[in-house]
């Protein structure tokens, strides 16, 4: 009888024992982001409403390449895709550009303002709330650029990337990783 204790067969740290890690890291952050993009595509296919938007990509191989690191934690993916959301809207909402369809081949001077204040804000605010989540910079573009900017597309997006953290935490703890249920547990001291 197997130790209840001991690592499934399934779990990355066994795999990596048994085969090359690099290929074990590829395969499983590869699958994982796939299956990720699968679920919200086919929400957004079955709601029509943006449920896949392209900073989730680079969130989900956040979730799966490094589910360890800070980045990758459900606090700093959740609150720096907010902020990203919060920098984006509040910059159409300066520049009077809410209601504007986006036409990135013909870029106004209200278009540069509102990227450069939503980029500018979201990469202040992450830092200042330390919530490092690199791909909210590619979320506050695409509102700023109106790809994605009535209040009902930010609920939306707010629930994709609540859906996507969900599928990280259940995907990593299922592998074996102790991903966190918040943010990662302080390093001890040396």
């Amino acid at each position: 009888m197997a130790d209840e204790r001991s690592p499934s067969w399934y779990h990355v740290e066994v795999l990596e024992r048994r085969y090359p890690a690099n290929a074990v890291r590829a395969v499983y952050c590869g699958t994982n982001s796939f299956l990720s993009m699968a679920i919200m595509a086919g929400l957004a296919y079955a709601t029509h409403a943006p449920f896949i938007f392209p900073s989730l990509g680079p969130t989900a191989f956040l979730l799966f390449f490094s589910p360890r690191t800070a980045n990758a934690s459900p606090r700093n993916t959740l609150v720096g895709h907010l902020i990203g959301m919060f920098s984006g809207y509040f910059a159409l909402v300066v520049t009077g550009l809410t209601s504007a369809p986006p036409n990135l081949e013909h870029v106004t001077g209200d278009r540069v303002l509102a990227a450069a204040i939503a980029l500018g804000l979201t990469c202040g605010l992450m830092p200042l709330l330390r919530a490092a989540h690199p791909p909210a910079g590619a979320t506050t573009l695409i509102i700023a650029l109106g790809l994605l900017r009535s209040p009902e597309d930010l609920a939306i997006m707010s629930a994709a990337v609540v859906v996507i953290v969900a599928q990280g935490l259940v995907i990593n703890r299922i592998a074996g990783i102790p991903y966190p249920l918040w943010k990662p547990k302080p390093a001890p001291d040396a």
